[in-house]
Formats: C-alpha cells, sequence, structure tokens
C-alpha cells in the first residue's frame, strides 16, 4: 500500500524536485518559497538525492540572479531547480530564454501567482506564467495537491528524455499552501523511471576545458533565423514523451494522466476547457450536476505548452457543439485570453470550426471560484453563450459579468467541513495545519486545509478551512456551510458573522470570558438567531486565561486546538492528547524543553476547561445584543472599507475600485480592531512627561496631549490631565491618551517608562471603555505650536504622527522609525517604499494608515516593485527637481517683469533664496502664493484691458498675471519636498543593491531608511546578507555561515554619503539625532535601524528593551558619518555607542534565531558563534580606528 502523507502543494513539488536535483538556485518569494526552505531543511538534515547527495542549495540576491545561476550551474552539468513565482518569475524570463535555446533539461516550480498592476496581490492567478509561453520552456499544470507531486515527477523525467527545459506550475495559495492527505511517491520507486542513459548525456555537455566546446555565441542576420528553428524536432517529440511518462507514473501509482483529460459525460454538448485548481472546481461540479440529469464535461489542460491540438481535439467528446475557455489571468486589449486563443486556433486547425468557442475570466489574484459560479458558466453556454465574460465578480461598468442564480453544494455527502476565525500570531492557522496531518496521518479519512489571510501581519484575521471525508476531497474553494466554527477572538463577533453558515445541528465554540449572562449582553443579536435557530450546540471556553495560566502568553492555539478534537469526534479524545503532543514536540521541540512542557500543559487544559452554554429558545427571535461600534458615516468608508472589513469585499462591485489603484489617505483610524487582550492605562501622578512611551509605540495609539484651559475644562468627565512640566508648556495642560480600539497589546510603552514608579499598567480592554471616548475628545484637541526643541524625544512627539494604526505585528520593530519620520517630515514627504513587510502594514487594503495634517498635508506613498525601490524613489526626485527648477524660472520672469507688484517681488526672491530649505520654503511659498493671488485679483472693467480681460474669462493677460497663474497652479511645488525610500534589508542588502548603491552614487538629496531586521521579514524569515553569522534563518537552517553585509561602511566610501546606523530601544536621541540631520544633508543619506522581529524569536512585547540589549553587547554599533564635517575639517565619523557591557554569547542565546542551533547543531553552533562574536568585535575596533582619525 502506497505511503500517505498530509502536505501541502510546496512541500509535494519540493519533495520530486530533491530527488532529481544536484543543484537548487533560488530567492524567497510568497507563494513559492516554501518548496526551497524543506528543501534546505532536508539538506541540512542529510536527505539524499536520487545521486546519493544533499543537495546544495543557493540563496541568490534576487530571482533575476538565481535564474543566472540555474543556467550557469545548467551549463557545468549539473542538474538544477529553482522554485519562484509572480514578479519573481518575470526577473527569470531573460534566462529561460537562454536556458530554452541552449536545450538544457531543467524543471523551474512555479507557484503561480498575480503579478503587479494596478495594485499588488500575492494571491495566485496564471498572470505570471502566461508571461512566459513564449520563452521555449514546456509547460506542465498541475490542479491539486497530488497532482503536484505526480506531474512533478512528469515533469522531471520528461525534461531529461526531451532536452527542452519544463515549467511546472499549479495555483499559488490555493494549491500551493493547500494541505492534503495524499499517496507519497517513494525515491526508491522514481529511481526506476530515471534515464540515467539522459543523465549521462546531459552531464556529457558540461562545459570542461578537458572536452571544450562554446556557446552562447553571437549569430548574424544570414545564420540566426535558421538557429531558430533548429530545435523544432525536441519541441515535437514533447507530446509523446510527457504521455509516456504520464502512462509510466501512472502504472508507479494507479493513477491515470493525459496531456488533456476529459471528465463528464461521454455525449456532452456543453464543454469548459480550463487548467489549475479550477479544474477540480468544475469536474465536482460537473458530478454533482450529471449525477441529477444533466450532460455535461470538463476538459483538463495538463500539456500547456507545446498546446497539442490534435490530442486536444481527440479528447473532446464528438458531441460537443459549445465550449466555454477559461483563463485566470488578463491581457488588456488582446483579442482574447491565452487560453481561449489556443483553442480557437486549434479547433480550426483540426477542422473543428463547428464547435462555437466563448472564453471568459475567473479568480484573478486567488478570487474565489466556486461550483455556483461553474454553474453560471454552463448557464451561459445554453443560452446567450456570451463571450468575454467574467465570473465571479460583479462587473457594473462593463457589464461582462456573468449572473450567479443558484447556490450549487457540490461537496460528496458525509464531508465533514470546519471553520476557524483566529487572529494572526495566535497559532491558530499552527495548529489547524497540526489538525490536518494528525488526521490524515492517523485516520482513513481524506483530508485538505487551507487558511485565509489578510494583508496585515500577526494580528491579521484569519480563517481555517478544513475538510473530513471518506472519498477524495477535490473542493478547492471556501467553505460556506459548516459543521463546527470556531471562533478563537471574542472581538470577532461584533465585526464578522462567524456563526453564518453552522449546518443545523452543527458545533459552534467560542473563545471569551463570559458567562451566559453576559453573551446577552455582549454577543449580538443577529448571532443569537442563527445559533439558536440552527439548533447549534454551543459552547465555551476561557482560553486567554488559560493560556497566562499555563505560561503561553497570548498564544491560544494549542488549547483551542485540544478543545475541538474533543468537540468534534473526528477521532477519540485520548488519542488526540497523544497525538498532539507529540506534535507538539516536534514543532517546538527546537525552541527548548520549557516550551514544550507549557505546549502540554496547553494541551490537557483545553480538553477539560469546555463549558456547555444552555442558551434560551427566546434567541431564535432575539433582537438585543451587541452591535458594532459605529465610527463614521464617511461615504468611503460605508461604501467600500466597511464592507471589505466585514470580509464581504467579495461583494463589491467594479464600479467601486479606482482604475489606476489610487485610495485616499488616513483611513486605518475607521478600523477599531480592538485586537488587544491588554491595553496600557495612564497613571498621572506617576509621568515624568518624557514622552518616550508615545516615541516607541508601534501603532501611534498612545501619544501626549496638550490642553490649554478651556479645551480642559470642555474635557470629559475622566480625562484627567495635570500640569505641563518645563517653562515651556507653562499654562497648558499635559495627558498621555491610549486609543484603546487600535492599540495592538504590545506592552513596549510600559516597559520602557522609565518612571521610578511606573506611569502605565496594562489592563483588560474591557476595563477601557472610557479611553474610547478621552480618545475621541483628544482628537478634537488643537495641535500646540509650542516653544519644545523638535529634535528631542519630549519634543517630537507633541508632533502629530502621519502614519497610524497600521497592520504592523503588535511591538513590531519597524514602524516606530516610520511614524517619527513622519512626525518630523511628514507634511512634506513623499515616500518610495519596497516590497516587504513596510509595503504590506503600509499599503494594503482597505485602509491607509498614513494621514494627514489639520491643513489637509501628509506624506505621499507610492511602492513599485520589490527590486527597483531606490531607482523609484530617484525617479520621485528627478521629477520633482525638474518641475521646481521649472517654477524657479517662472519666479524669476514673473519677477523680472517692471509692473509687477512689489510684493510679489520681494515674495518671489525670498522663496529664490530659500526653496531648498525646508522651513524657509513653505514660510516664502506662503506669502509668494498670497502675494500672487492678490495680484490677479483684479477688475479691469472700464479699463483699456476690459476686453482683452474679458476674452481671457476675467483673467489679466499680461505676462505678470500669466506668470502668476503659473506660480498659483504649481503651488504644491513651493515648499521643498522630503524624498524617502524606505525598504527592509532583503531590498537593500541583496535585490535592491545595485539600484541602492548606483542611486546613493549619483549625489542627490534623497534620504533612504533601510528597516534592518537581519531576514526577509515578509516571506516568513529568510536568510539575507544583513543575517549575521551563526542565525538560524530560512535558507540558513544550520545556522548562517558567512558573515553580516556592512552597508554603512561601502556607503561611506563614497565620501559623500550622510551614513547612520541606529537603535531607538538604545538610544534615542542618537536617532532623533541622526534623522535630523540626514534629512538636512543636501546630498544621500542612508539611515539603517536595528528592528527587532517576531521572526528573531523574541517576546515582542519586549522589542525595544531586546534593541537595548543588541547595542549593551556590541551586537549592534552606532554611529553617524555626516560629509558635511569633513568639509568642516573635521572628522565626519562619530561612534555613538561606548564599549560593550553586556555579553554577546547571552544576548544571542535569548533569541531563538541563535538558541534553536545551539539545541539542534551544537557543534556547528559553538564554532559559529566564537566566530561571531569575534567578527562583532573586530567590526567595534575598526569603528574606533576610524572614531579616531
Amino acid at each position: 500500500m502506497a505511503k500517505t502523507m498530509t502536505i501541502d502543494g510546496n512541500t509535494a513539488a519540493s519533495h520530486v524536485a530533491y530527488a532529481f536535483s544536484d543543484v537548487a538556485a533560488i530567492y524567497p518569494i510568497t507563494p513559492s518559497s516554501p518548496m526551497a526552505e524543506v528543501a534546505d531543511d532536508w539538506a541540512a538534515n542529510g536527505r539524499l538525492n536520487l545521486f546519493g547527495q544533499q543537495v546544495r542549495i543557493a540563496e541568490m540576491q534576487s530571482e533575476g540572479g538565481a535564474a543566472g545561476a540555474v543556467h550557469g550551474s545548467l551549463k557545468g552539468g549539473a542538474l538544477t531547480t529553482t522554485f519562484t513565482a509572480s514578479q519573481g518569475l518575470l526577473l527569470m524570463i531573460p534566462n529561460m530564454y537562454k536556458i530554452a535555446g541552449e536545450l538544457l533539461p531543467c524543471v523551474f516550480h512555479v507557484s503561480a501567482r498575480a503579478l503587479a498592476a494596478h495594485a499588488l496581490s500575492i494571491f495566485g492567478d496564471h498572470s505570471d506564467v502566461m508571461s512566459c509561453r513564449q520563452t521555449g520552456f514546456a509547460m506542465l499544470s498541475s490542479a491539486s495537491v497530488q497532482e503536484v507531486m505526480d506531474l512533478a515527477l512528469v515533469a522531471h523525467l520528461s525534461t531529461l528524455k526531451a532536452s527542452v527545459p519544463f515549467l511546472h506550475f499549479f495555483d499559488g495559495f490555493r494549491t500551493s499552501h493547500e494541505v492534503q492527505k495524499i499517496e507519497m511517491i517513494d525515491y526508491e520507486d522514481m529511481r526506476p523511471l530515471l534515464d540515467m542513459d539522459a543523465v549521462r548525456a546531459f552531464r556529457a555537455r558540461a562545459l570542461n576545458p578537458e572536452h571544450p566546446h562554446q556557446g552562447g555565441t553571437a549569430q548574424n542576420p544570414d545564420i540566426y533565423f535558421q538557429g531558430r528553428e533548429a530545435a523544432n524536432r525536441y519541441y515535437d517529440a514533447i507530446p509523446d514523451i510527457v504521455q509516456h511518462y504520464m502512462d509510466e507514473v501512472g502504472r508507479l501509482t494507479g493513477r491515470s494522466y493525459h496531456l488533456f483529460d476529459y471528465a463528464g459525460a461521454p455525449d456532452a454538448e456543453d464543454v469548459i476547457v480550463i487548467m489549475g485548481s479550477g479544474a477540480d472546481v468544475c469536474e465536482e461540479t460537473v458530478n454533482y450536476l450529471n449525477a441529477r440529469g444533466a450532460k455535461l464535461g470538463v476538459l483538463k489542460v495538463r500539456l500547456y505548452r507545446p498546446f497539442a491540438a490534435d490530442r486536444f481535439v481527440a479528447a473532446l467528446p464528438a458531441t460537443c457543439r459549445r465550449v466555454a475557455v477559461l483563463d485566470r489571468t488578463k491581457e488588456p486589449g488582446s483579442l482574447g485570453e491565452p487560453l481561449y486563443t489556443d483553442v480557437v486556433a486549434a479547433l480550426m486547425e483540426q477542422g473543428r470550426g463547428d464547435v462555437k468557442v466563448i472564453g471568459g475570466r475567473y479568480g484573478l489574484g486567488s478570487k474565489e471560484f466556486t461550483p455556483s459560479m461553474v454553474g453560471a458558466v454552463y448557464e451561459n453556454l445554453a443560452g446567450a453563450c456570451r463571450n468575454h465574460f467574467t465570473v465571479g465578480i460583479e462587473d457594473d461598468v462593463t457589464h461582462l459579468s456573468l449572473p450567479v442564480t443558484r447556490q450549487i453544494n457540490a461537496a460528496p455527502e458525509g464531508t465533514i467541513a470546519c471553520k476557524f476565525y483566529g487572529l494572526g500570531s495566535d497559532g491558530t492557522v499552527g495548529a489547524n495545519k497540526n489538525s490536518i496531518k494528525i488526521i490524515g496521518d492517523h485516520t482513513d479519512l481524506y483530508a485538505q486545509g487551507y487558511f485565509s489571510y489578510d494583508s496585515k501581519k500577526s494580528g491579521g484575521f484569519t480563517v481555517s478551512h478544513l475538510r473530513f471525508g471518506k472519498q477524495p476531497i477535490q473542493s478547492p474553494y471556501l467553505i460556506d456551510a459548516a459543521d463546527f466554527v470556531a471562533c478563537h477572538n471574542p472581538s470577532y463577533v461584533t465585526r464578522y458573522a462567524v456563526a453564518e453558515g453552522i449546518k443545523e445541528g452543527g458545533t459552534f465554540l467560542l473563545n471569551s470570558p463570559w458567562t451566559l449572562a453576559e453573551m446577552e449582553r455582549e454577543l449580538p443579536a443577529a448571532m443569537k438567531r442563527a445559533i439558536a435557530r440552527q439548533h447549534v450546540k454551543f459552547y465555551n471556553i476561557n482560553a486567554i486565561k488559560l493560556a497566562r495560566e499555563v505560561g503561553m502568553g497570548g498564544r491560544i492555539n494549542t488549547i483551542m486546538q485540544s478543545a475541538f478534537f474533543k468537540l468534534a469526534g473526528v477521532i477519540p479524545a485520548d488519542d488526540a492528547l497523544t497525538y498532539m503532543k507529540a506534535a507538539a514536540k516536534k514543532s517546538y521541540g527546537r525552541k527548548g524543553d520549557d516550551v514544550v512542557q507549557k505546549n502540554y500543559a496547553a494541551i490537557e487544559a483545553g480538553m477539560n476547561a469546555i463549558e456547555r452554554v444552555d442558551y434560551p429558545a427566546s434567541w431564535a427571535d432575539a433582537a438585543e445584543g451587541a452591535t458594532p461600534i459605529r465610527v463614521t458615516d464617511d461615504p468611503y468608508f460605508t461604501s467600500f472599507i466597511h464592507p471589505i472589513l466585514a470580509q464581504e469585499g467579495d461583494k463589491l462591485p467594479v464600479s467601486r475600485l479606482s482604475a489606476d489603484g489610487t485610495v485616499p489617505t488616513g483611513t486605518t483610524r475607521y478600523e477599531k480592531r480592538g485586537i488587544a487582550v491588554d491595553v496600557p492605562e495612564w497613571i498621572p501622578e506617576n509621568c515624568i512627561q518624557c514622552n518616550q512611551c508615545s516615541l516607541v509605540c508601534p501603532h501611534a495609539t498612545i501619544r501626549p496631549f496638550l490642553l490649554d484651559a478651556q479645551e480642559a475644562a470642555d474635557a470629559p468627565a475622566g480625562f484627567v490631565s495635570v500640569d505641563g512640566k518645563g517653562k515651556e508648556l507653562a499654562g497648558l495642560k499635559f495627558r498621555v491618551q491610549v486609543s484603546p480600539l487600535d492599540c495592538t497589546g504590545c506592552g513596549n510603552c510600559v516597559d520602557v517608562c522609565p518612571a521610578k514608579t511606573k506611569a502605565l499598567r496594562m489592563h483588560p480592554l474591557s476595563e477601557a471603555a472610557q479611553d474610547e471616548a478621552n480618545w475621541d475628545y483628544a482628537m478634537t484637541l488643537r495641535q500646540k505650536d509650542v516653544d519644545v526643541n523638535r529634535k528631542t524625544v519630549k519634543g517630537s512627539q507633541f508632533l502629530q504622527p502621519l502614519f497610524e494604526f497600521s497592520g504592523a505585528c503588535a511591538g513590531c520593530g519597524e514602524t516606530p522609525y516610520v511614524k517619527l519620520i513622519t512626525q518630523l517630515f511628514g507634511d512634506r514627504m513623499v515616500v518610495a517604499n519596497a516590497t516587504g513587510c513596510s509595503s504590506i502594514y503600509g499599503g494594503s487594503a482597505p485602509t491607509c494608515p498614513y494621514t494627514k495634517n489639520a491643513r489637509g498635508q501628509g506624506p505621499a506613498w507610492a511602492n513599485s516593485l520589490f527590486e527597483d525601490n531606490a531607482e523609484f524613489g530617484f525617479g520621485m526626485n528627478l521629477a520633482n527637481k525638474q518641475r521646481r527648477a521649472h517654477l524657479a524660472e517662472t519666479v524669476k520672469k514673473l519677477i523680472a517683469v517692471d509692473w509687477c507688484e512689489q510684493a510679489i517681488k520681494d515674495a518671489g526672491a525670498e522663496w529664490l533664496a530659500n526653496m531648498d530649505d525646508a522651513a524657509g520654503s513653505r514660510a516664502a511659498g506662503e506669502k509668494l502664493l498670497a502675494a500672487c493671488r492678490d495680484g490677479v485679483d483684479v477688475d479691469l472693467t472700464g479699463t483699456e484691458y476690459e476686453a482683452a480681460w474679458l476674452a481671457n474669462g476675467k483673467k489679466c493677460p499680461c505676462e505678470a498675471c500669466t506668470l502668476a497663474y503659473e506660480v498659483i497652479d504649481n503651488a504644491d511645488l513651493l515648499t521643498k519636498q522630503s524624498i524617502w525610500v524606505f525598504g527592509g534589508d532583503g531590498w537593500a542588502y541583496d535585490i535592491g543593491y545595485g539600484g541602492l548603491d548606483h542611486v546613493l552614487a549619483m549625489d542627490e538629496d534623497i534620504n533612504v531608511l533601510v528597516l534592518d531586521t537581519e531576514v526577509y521579514s515578509n516571506t516568513g524569515g529568510q536568510s539575507s546578507k544583513a543575517t549575521p553569522t551563526g542565525s538560524v534563518a530560512k535558507f540558513a537552517a544550520a545556522g548562517k555561515r558567512t558573515k553580516k553585509k556592512d552597508l554603512g561602511l561601502m556607503a561611506m566610501s563614497y565620501g559623500y554619503v550622510y551614513v547612520a546606523k541606529v537603535c531607538m530601544g538604545a538610544n534615542p536621541a542618537q536617532l532623533l539625532k541622526a534623522v535630523n540631520e540626514a534629512e538636512a544633508y543636501k546630498g544621500p543619506s542612508l539611515i539603517i535601524a536595528y528592528a527587532p522581529c517576531i521572526n528573531h524569536g523574541i517576546n515582542m512585547g519586549l522589542s525595544q528593551a531586546e534593541a537595548r540589549k543588541a547595542v549593551e553587547a556590541g551586537y549592534w554599533p552606532l554611529y553617524r558619518y555626516n560629509p558635511d564635517l569633513a568639509a568642516e575639517g573635521k572628522n565626519p565619523f562619530i561612534l555613538d555607542s561606548k564599549d560593550p557591557k553586556a555579553s554577546y554569547r547571552e544576548f544571542i542565546m535569548g533569541e531563538v534565531r541563535y538558541a534553536s542551533l545551539q539545541k539542534q547543531f551544537p557543534d556547528v553552533a559553538d564554532k559559529l558563534f566564537e566566530r561571531a562574536e569575534k567578527e562583532a568585535a573586530e567590526k567595534i575596533d575598526y569603528y574606533k580606528k576610524l572614531n579616531e582619525m
């Protein structure tokens, strides 16, 4: 009997790729990164490929670099693979042409993903792979996790036989991250299928000085064309080769595959043609409808390139009269999407012009594709036969969408469906992955798990969809009717319809601290009705309380998982207890025995603390209960933001979306997520008014406010304020105010409070109702123009943050830097943001955390790509500089006009003298604008100029007025802009380094902020060149073997770049100095900021304290390099940190990213840690020498 595994699509692909590869050259990108991560882990732990070696995994600086390394490795005779998606795949295209042109066998495994167009989407469709159909790669599509394993094997076997490279693709997230119980193909079963003669022939073609040849030559017009045609026979052979290996794999596994597989009625007239996971949705729907009398079919495309027209037509039923081709991509301006045009051409070429063909788009960006939508496609085929349609959306602009008029539940009878609503980082998703594996590995049931997320980091909304059944599960879509629902966060009950869709007699589990009496008040009426009318079995557990009692902090995952197994009855509870403990040991063993024991305690607690809620029958007609917080009547919020926040975004019509992707700023203030368990409370009598709590807050939810006498008198009861400290605050009242519903509860503010007795304490969110009203009042207070030094911590925090309430993790180490910069310069900032954590928490639909001040000014923000961010920001600077230069010429011409008013002349001269000074340009610009407006506001009635004035729309047409109007039209350029480039270390040290280096070298006035977490945080913690020696990260499972790149020192080598290395938690005063100096410097600046990250394996409630430890241990030295000092004859380098006073080894061992290496590979760890400590000491010594020059 075949061995079964419960794995996701990425792991299935990597399992096969590892077997056939000598080398894998990779670069992280969502959603393909796990393929490389598991391969790296297998290699670190000694797994051998079919050639008896551990695969050599090489992480490159970009996908373009990975493709180049693949090409070179192939030319060197090593079987080589890579894993990628989306923009990453597009960066590989130039090398793909070369690899195909040189007939080099290899397989690129692609978790197909949308491309960034009007907006970025990390989710799945076929836009990326369709951009590669012209490269010469053969293209093979898989529709499910099982198919990924089977057809990955077909791809690797076929490429060797054909000498043509293959692109094996499957749907990103929907297949790559779906967990399924599948049959594994063992390496020993693969081995007999491997054509070793083909392997030897490939290796014999390698570049080798022992038998040299030349490749990659340049050809002239006389022979290039012939050369392109010389490979035709290789492509002609591919269909037979692929079918041969499909047959071989079929004999091995019992699963049959063909280039095109038909499912449905043999005499069907209406057929859908499709590839990818949508094929399974169609097959499931066809089975359901045909069982009820329909005669329908679906043709699944496996081998997409080369497209074998004869095989395609042969697979169609002879009775077919109408075909609907579904493409999961969009090609604007084309006659039709790629698969559609291929099908049209194939039918015409093969003499089946009698078949009517229509095409449509579905599922872009992982948009849901359900049996009901499949039904709508068949209804269209049998009826209006509309061409070029869309399905799954409401297009009220171009009216292309098909109506979905009937609900189809096509899942096989007996399938158990479960939904779990969780909070990112509470462990819900991880626990459910374990549950799927436990059930899949220890029962005969088939199992499926899919996990949907929003775009926020930890603290975001997650829904886990789990199915179990006795038949194979072909349902790659979300659950809308569930047997079991668990809500892991009590704040969700008023925000989402968590109880909707529970089946009659189903089970609902709520994590809450409430009694039945309290539930009468805390649960919304609609939820009560849903529970009672469906006769739901309702259970409650106070998992938050239990988690704290057993030392799990805020992670409730194992408790809720244990409760699920107790209630669901899928396997005996005692067995589940044993399996969960084994899974906990496997998952958390590298984090230490203490963590494992805490998980054991949580598992046992969850089994024994469930309470049945005996709700009254009157709930069926409940009319009273909790209501969602109403935050605004703003039309944009009510029509666009609110439906998306309520998980109803799928229903929004096209007309609600901006065609170019732009959105208004300042909308996170409407979210009021209320996700914190505990929030800070201010204790005024203890406060020393240092404002450090505000500085470190990652979400700008705690701020100091100043009140004048009238505002203090008008304050609501409970809005306590005290006299402001210091002469500059004389006569003003001071208060620290928290926004409890925006707070994520990290607790860093409490930790950093330096008062002798803490001026903040954490208390339950449920006790913070008064602070909600207090926050609303604080938002009405007038910004005070007080004479405080804005370059100090205290002074800077009286400035309004123009970055607030983002979706960053609780305790995030990055966002406090971003927030501070917006406080200092936000009213004139333009930001180019690299793709990564900072773009996701800074620019994810439907809300924007960048906001405006009372004058409507605030950061203007945009994201281009990951790799080009420095150039993107440089382009912004070019545009601004050129446009302002034109404005300056206009002003010069204006003030040179003899009859120009003196007020304009004076203001214009002042502006020209100060146009490159921030404050000076603002002040002079306002004077110039006012003078111009006054100067052109003239009435020429009765004068000799009246006729010309009237003809020009009552605007004076003279030279002075014409130029003044031009100044008015360009008023938004008068103030000197502050151009910033934000990004993480993955961008700055790796993929974007070439561009960053060039932009810094251009000696333009542009500011760069590198948020250095020392890993690729956004894609899950992969190693970068910022990762230090000895740190464990993805792609460095056995510890990083090379030292951290010194980005700052490299930039300093130019001599004219301002460089600073900063750490908020260690020295906020130095940070303020550096940021202000960098922005004021008339040239390029680079600030490298230490940012503690959840990927480090630390307590994020103490992230600022962890940052302080990094400096104290000599792990992160602080310095500033200011070229202006050199111009004054001074040493431009200033070492701001003191000699280390704490143990380097103790510091790194306090973080899981280092401690786990000690536990897994102790011998290696000791050597690497010793080397890392030595490298750190040498770096400090070098900085000291620079400081003493």
